[in-house]
């Protein structure tokens, strides 16, 4: 019998600068490098498999193979880099535009080998403007992406499926991903910040494939707010693979993610005054431009088909920094005293925890991890708010 254990996963963590202090990802902090999301995904986050999406960047790949050559780490046979503590994953986010303008749409491509990626980068590198910036736009058919992907035995997974932006569903030009894609060359669908399990279901074409909750990390600290537990063997390229498709008891066993509400982009909004609307016009300024929030977008979409094959639960999760009164210094006594933001957020009990904090952040924890905050929704940008107050 295989012995699979539970593992934490996050499989969108953007770099955003090199050692040598090149720009990776223009939005993301300077502070993100290789080796610090390294040591934040061990020592602080406490995760065991982090996909970092910007691997095809060729000075990134440069500094793995150094630290593969210096003995910091080790390729695994099942694919993936082998650090202590953690396992990465070799990604990339590539934006398409396909030649009828459906797009622009982000999606994750993760190969199992420094050496597939080397050769999946060069072939980017002739198909998009900066190879060394995240997230550029190729020029090429999606479907001749895909059959790529395929070829080097990677994985293909939509990115952020609803977001107004830059996604699959988001800006309404596209009503169904075989517009787009060809359907049997995809390996699961990430969700975003601003929907959940029971939001992306009410999509039919959605039901076959494996959701994935990632934070989408553009700090340090953004890691791991949203992530999924799989059971497998050990981290690795393979053992993923197997997760998603559910070969041999491997799974994906729960999603942990930002009560939809949380998120950016969960209601519509006025575009010029930031209204939450209900409708296409705004009754404040009477401007139609809007940002379609997730939530009026699937109601676009959603069919009266259900699912008939149990999904992985769905636990609504309230990062630390979300918590109000926590702030920089009260979270460093928090971690110097538990470890990793797992154990506080999931597992320190109310008597440890009023040891170090404040009653009402104590509560304010406890609140989130039984599902009873106050949240006003966010939209058109803007994170959604928590108060202190307690659902009955």
């Amino acid at each position: 019998m295989i012995d699979l254990q539970q593992f934490v996963v996050d499989l969108h963590i953007h770099i955003g600068r090199t050692r040598l202090g090149a720009a990776v990802k223009i939005t993301a902090a300077p502070s993100l490098t290789l080796q610090s999301i390294i040591h934040y995904a061990v020592n602080i986050k406490g995760i065991d498999l982090i996909g970092v999406i910007d691997c095809h960047v060729k000075e990134v790949l440069n500094e793995l193979e150094e630290k593969i050559e210096t003995g910091e780490a080790f390729p695994l046979k099942d694919g993936g880099v082998q650090f202590p503590g953690v396992t990465l994953l070799l990604g990339t986010e590539i934006e398409l535009l396909d030649d009828q303008c459906k797009g622009p749409i982000h999606v994750l491509v993760f190969m199992p080998t420094i050496e597939t990626m080397k050769e999946f980068s060069e072939w980017l590198a002739t198909r998009m403007t900066n190879p060394n910036l995240s997230s550029q736009r190729i020029y090429e058919k999606a479907h001749t992406v895909q059959l790529k992907v395929r070829e080097l035995d990677g994985l293909f997974i939509p990115a952020h499926i609803f977001t107004p932006f830059k996604s699959l569903y988001g800006k309404g030009v596209v009503s169904s991903l075989k517009e787009v894609f060809d359907p049997n060359m995809i390996d699961a669908v990430e969700l975003g910040l601003s929907s959940d399990t029971s939001m992306a279901d009410q999509v039919h074409e959605l039901h076959a494939y494996p959701f994935l909750t990632n934070s989408d990390a553009h700090s340090l600290e953004k890691m791991a707010r949203e992530y999924q537990i799989m059971k497998m063997k050990h981290p690795s390229f393979q053992e993923l693979k197997r997760a998603l498709q559910r070969s041999d008891g491997r799974e994906i066993s729960s999603n942990y993610g930002l009560n939809p509400l949380l998120g950016k982009y969960y209601r519509t909004i006025c575009a010029v005054c930031s209204k939450q609307l209900d409708q296409h016009r705004c009754t404040a300024c009477q401007s139609e431009k809007v940002v379609k929030g997730v939530f009026e977008r699937l109601q676009e979409l959603a069919s009266n088909q259900e699912r008939k094959n149990e999904r992985p639960p769905y636990v609504h999760q309230v990062p630390l920094e979300f918590i109000p009164k926590l702030g920089k210094q009260t979270l460093k006594k928090l971690r110097n005293q538990f470890g990793t933001d797992m154990n506080i957020i999931h597992s320190v009990s109310r008597e440890e925890l009023r040891n170090v904090v404040s009653s009402s952040i104590v509560e304010a924890i406890m609140a989130a991890r039984n599902g009873t905050l106050s949240i006003k929704a966010g939209g058109g940008g803007v994170y959604g708010k928590i108060s202190t107050e307690v659902k009955e």
